[in-house]
């Protein structure tokens, strides 16, 4: 159930980044909270028990890089509607799970979240998981994918040949400037391709406002494979 790699991301950056941490099992927010502390680039700044706990807090007043959120709280809040209300915060999110329930996962991943990470896993794996997520970078496990290519609510965008050419460079980590030269369209041309791409996944309620989200929705329409590489700390 290794994380898996996005190719285009290496390295971890000199700034600390900022997490926040949703749980409300005490147990499991000790445990990575201890997980956490040996790496300086990591700083967990503030822990809740809900997302509503969570943006009150004054430490998140300034929205950290990266929630890591638990599927199931207590309160009786849904995934879909913490992931999409962190995230309107200006706040990315990393599912942390028992992965028990392939719903809750789906509905986590439509509402946008960077990847999912079980419980279970060791150490040096939610670390990494934690690391990437928090630069802004996909975190592909075997769960997210199963979720989302198993998931009936993924609408089709209809896509012409030459979009999916389009987005398939492009989310794959080209420039507009390069994806023009490859496929022989002015640059102007493919920025509007791409306009008209992220529109049809808006008008499918699967919105795609960044590049990272464009290289998702191209994942789970089989436009770009899930990488198989596991990440190493």
């Amino acid at each position: 159930m290794g994380v898996v790699e996005v190719t285009w991301a290496e390295g971890v950056e000199n700034t600390p980044r900022r997490i926040g941490l949703v749980e409300d099992h005490e147990s499991v927010a000790i445990g990575l909270a201890a997980m956490l502390a040996p790496h300086p680039d990591l700083d967990l700044v503030a822990t809740a028990g809900t997302v509503a706990e969570l943006l009150a807090d004054p430490a998140v007043a300034d929205p950290v890089d990266l929630v890591v959120l638990d599927l199931r709280l207590a309160d009786g809040s849904t995934p879909e509607d913490n992931v999409r209300g962190l995230r309107e915060r200006g706040m990315e999110v990393l599912v942390f799970t028992g992965a028990d329930n392939a719903f809750l996962v789906r509905s986590a991943a439509r509402a946008g979240v960077l990847g999912v990470v079980r419980k279970s896993e060791d150490v040096p794996t939610v670390v990494a998981a934690v690391r990437r997520a928090a630069s802004g970078e996909q975190v592909v496990t075997t769960d997210w994918a199963a979720a989302i290519d198993g998931d009936p609510q993924l609408s089709s965008v209809g896509l012409s040949p030459r979009q999916e050419e389009v987005l398939t460079l492009y989310a794959s980590g080209e420039k507009a400037s390069r994806v023009a030269r490859l496929t022989g369209l002015s640059e102007q041309t493919v920025n509007d391709y791409l306009g008209r791409i992220r529109q049809k996944y808006s008008d499918a309620g699967r919105p795609a406002p960044t590049k990272t989200d464009l290289y998702k929705r191209a994942v789970e329409d089989g436009w770009l494979p899930v990488p198989e590489r596991h990440l190493r700390p």
